[in-house]
This record gives structure tokens, sequence and C-alpha cells, in this order.
């Protein structure tokens, strides 16, 4: 575990450190348009024409209910207290995003999962199921044949072939056609919102300031840290042009704040830029970590026009019983930490444990995200 944790996460703050150039965007990958949205749908059908290979029904009861309701709409009329025993049909959920814009008659990919306890939906036929939105409403409808995934491999020693993959969930491309289309309010009241997919009120400021150079003073204006609002033609045809040549806009987005995050499973650190840590000092079982900061003063020579200047240089101290000590110079500095832990043997659990400490103490000034 320790031989590829410790040049893992070495690499990763390694590459964390170097300082981002000044780069412009397109404004198209900095924001979104409010209203120009996905809307998730969701059905509930059956699959046909398994191999065997569907839901047992006396523990998925709601199979046979939902055969037995099928065939009554189709005029077929069981025996009072028929007992179906069936082994070629699934219950399954059928998902799918609806895009922005999408008209009737379009058709989209859609996912087909088991919810019993089919063995596979290979070969299998999703029947006509209505996809509804979150308002209850039918938006469109799916059926076809299901493609699903899956590679035999021979087992070594020339035993049985096994299949890598998940046969319990299948697709079916352009599966379901668009029978009802969501109204867009794009550019009501003359007017569209731009709005940032990480709020930053410099970056707001910015994309204000890119689009009133380039189409003239009051264009736009920022109501807060997200949303941007902005003239827009009334015509549709000029809106539609207006909003592409807006897109390609080039906009430089201020720097993140300073944000740390761990994944606690493999000890990985990401740093978004070079977070500095105060004075402190942390004990965890038989490590020690003590960091520290000084000033250094660099006095120009006489006569020779310069200036003092005041720089911190900080040591950061790592002992290991029994009494192992790594020290570093230089600005105290989160990789410093984090590159001294490794280089000792520190576990995952460790480091999570000191930068939860440092945090709490206010010595770590960044968001810390443990995922």
């Amino acid at each position: 575990m320790k031989r590829y944790f410790q040049p893992l996460a070495a690499l990763l703050v390694s590459l964390s450190l170097l300082a981002p150039a000044a780069h412009a965007e397109r404004l198209k990958d900095l924001v979104s348009i409010a209203g120009v949205r996905e809307n998730q749908l969701l059905g509930y059908g059956l699959v046909v024409g398994l191999d065997g290979s569907g839901d047992q029904t006396t523990q998925t009861p709601f199979t046979v209910q939902s055969v037995a309701s099928m065939l009554q709409q189709l005029g077929v009329t069981l025996p009072s207290g028929t007992n179906l025993q069936l082994k070629n049909v699934a219950a399954v959920m059928v998902t799918t995003s609806l895009p922005a814009f999408s008209q009737p008659g379009q058709q989209l990919d859609v996912t087909v999962s088991s919810m019993g306890n089919a063995r596979s939906l290979r070969g299998g036929t999703l029947l006509m199921t209505p996809l509804k939105g979150a308002d209850g409403q039918v938006y469109g409808m799916a059926q076809g044949n299901l493609v699903v995934g899956g590679v035999g491999a021979q087992a070594p020693g020339g035993g049985a072939a096994t299949v890598v993959n998940h046969l319990s969930v299948g697709r079916i491309s352009n599966g379901a056609t668009v029978e009802r289309a969501v109204p867009t309010a794009l550019g009501e009241g003359g007017q569209i919102r731009l709005e940032l997919k990480s709020a930053d009120f410099a970056t707001a400021s910015r994309v204000v300031s890119k689009i009133n150079d380039r189409y003239g003073a009051g264009i736009a204006y920022a109501l807060d840290g997200r949303v941007i609002r902005v003239q827009a033609p009334s015509a549709s045809d000029q809106r539609v042009s207006f909003i592409g040549q807006l897109q390609e806009l080039d906009v430089s987005p201020a720097a993140l704040a300073a944000k740390v995050i761990m994944n606690a499973r493999t000890g990985s650190v990401v740093m978004n830029q070079a977070v500095t840590l105060q004075q402190c000092a942390v004990s965890h079982g038989n490590l020690t970590v003590s960091v520290s900061a000084d000033a250094q003063v660099s006095q120009p020579n006489p006569l020779s026009g310069g200036q003092t200047t005041v720089t911190q240089a900080g040591n950061v101290d790592i002992e290991k019983a029994p009494g192992k000590v790594l020290m570093l110079q230089g600005g105290a500095q989160l990789s410093d930490v984090v590159k001294a832990l490794n280089a000792i043997g520190a576990s995952p659990q460790d480091l999570l444990a000191i930068l939860q400490a440092m945090k709490a103490s206010g010595a770590l000034r960044a968001e810390l995200e443990i995922i």
C-alpha cells in the first residue's frame, strides 16, 4: 500500500504546485443560459423475450401484476386465481434525458435497468413504455431491442468462460421518441440570463466588462456572483445569432479560492493552488508535525537604490518515533507537509487526521474536501 501511495500523492502534489498561467476561456465554458437545460425522464416497463433469465415471479409479484394489467388492456382476461410462472419477462426502469429544444419526433437513447431479480436482460425487447417528467406528464415513448454489454473471458487453466460485465442494465439506441416539447422561455422580456457554473464575484464582473466592451455600456449587468442579465434582440433569429457570438467571447476567469481535496481511501491529495500554512503544531500518534514561519530581511547594498524586502520563510518538522526527524527549508506550505509525511511512510488516515486538525485550528487557510 505504501509503495504505491507515496509516489502517487507526491506526483499529485507536485502537479498542483504548478502556477497556472493567465489564460482566457470561452464564455460558453464558464456559463450556462437560464432555461436551456435537460430534463430527466423516467418510465416503468416490461422486457420480454428473455431466454429464461427473467424475474422469478414468486419473489417479484409486481412483474406478474404488470403482465396481467398489460394483457387486460390488450383485451386478454386471465381466469381468476391464475398463478403465472414467468421466466422470460423482467420488470425494468427506463431512464433518459430530454435535451433542451427537443421537438416531437426526435429520437433519444434510453437506459433500461432491471428492478427485480432477473439474471440477464440480454436478447430482450422493451415493450412500449411511457416516459414521464417530474410533473407527471408523458414526454416520450420508449420501445426496442436491448443491447447488453458483456465480454466472455476464458478462465485460467481452461475452465468455464466468465462474463465480465453487468448484465442487468442495457441500452437502446434511438429507443425513445419525443412526444411533447418542453416550452423554453429564452429571451423573455428582451433579456437572457447567464449563470456562472462556479459562483465568483470577480469572474462575474469580468464577464460583464467583456460583454459591455464588445456591445456597449449597459448591455450586461450582474445581479450577484452567479447571475448576469444581458439585453438581447427581440427577433428570434437575431437573438440566436447574438447568443452564438456571445458564447465565443474570451474571458479570463478569476483565480479560484484555495481548496484541498483528499481521497481518504488512496491518500491522494490535490490542491488548486499553493496553499500556505500558519504557525501550528500537530501531534498524532507517533507523528509530530510542527510548522513555523520566520521573517527574512533582505537589505540592499549602500547607494544601490534598492529597497529592503521582508519575506516569510517556513520550516516543517516531521518527527516519528524513534526520533526520526525531517526538516524542510523554505516556505511553510501544505505541499511540504504532505511530501514529508509520505517520506516517512505515513498512512492516508494519518494524513487525513492531520489535515482536519490543521483546518479546525485555522492554520490551514483553504477549503478541505474529503472524498
